[in-house]
């Protein structure tokens, strides 16, 4: 097969009823872009990880299955995913369909564009955030400030879970891999990176619950702490 232009990294934990569309929506996107799809599953009660494999068989691109014995959060994920990645460039997207894969081909051009790190951004004009309640558009507004404000990044979606960046800085060493944001740890190790910044609307997950709980924000907040220290000892 092609070699690919482009992986895109999926971790999944219990995903089974929004895989096969988000694996058909990716089969469509891969028609423009040479695609991988790289699955880290984290041992899945529902059957995710199974799932993937009986795709991979038959899917329309690319696709690796990577199983972990439990659930050891998303940023690991992700970087175990990088790790095996075959291209030059990284796609991280969630698998639950809230982040379009229409927006790929626009991510990609924009590293092979110059930037190191591109962002599907909600907080940049014609970006925003679909059917949350306002509690939860608090919560990411007060987060969303607090990195941006502790680490001084000028980056107006730091916590964005969909990115692309370029393969070489996802596999340095070093990476903590605490939590679900991935994308805050990135931009304060590397403060001189090019970042580009697409819009997007987030559109709220179709199917099962949302993952975000304490465990989540406690982790990124002894992540936010740690990013901090280390800012301010360097």
């Amino acid at each position: 097969m092609t070699r690919p232009r482009l992986s895109v990294v999926l971790p999944t934990y219990n995903e089974r009823d929004s895989l096969p569309l988000l694996i058909s929506k990716l089969g469509e996107a891969g028609r423009e872009l040479a695609i991988e799809v790289i699955i880290v599953d984290d041992a899945s009660p529902d059957g995710t990880g199974t799932l993937a494999e009986e795709m991979a068989k038959s899917a329309p691109l690319m696709m690796t299955v990577i199983h972990r014995p439990g659930k050891a959060g998303l940023a690991s994920a992700v970087l175990a995913g990088a790790g095996a990645a075959q291209s030059g460039v990284v796609t991280v997207m969630d698998s639950d369909l809230s982040h379009p894969p229409e927006l790929l081909p626009a991510l990609f051009e924009a590293i092979q564009g110059g930037a190191d790190v591109a962002i599907a951004s909600r907080y940049v004009p014609r970006g925003g955030v679909d059917q949350w309640p306002w509690a939860r558009r608090l919560v990411s507004r007060v987060a969303t400030t607090a990195a941006r404000v502790g680490l001084g990044l000028r980056v107006r979606d730091p916590l964005s879970g969909f990115f692309a960046v370029r393969r070489e800085i996802l596999t340095e060493r070093g990476y903590r891999g605490l939590g679900y944001k991935l994308l805050v740890e990135i931009l304060a190790r590397h403060p001189q990176a090019r970042v580009a910044e697409i819009p997007y609307r987030f559109v709220d997950r179709r199917h099962g619950r949302s993952k975000l709980g304490i465990g989540e924000i406690a982790a990124f907040i002894r992540l936010l702490v740690t990013l901090r220290v280390g800012k301010l000892e360097s």
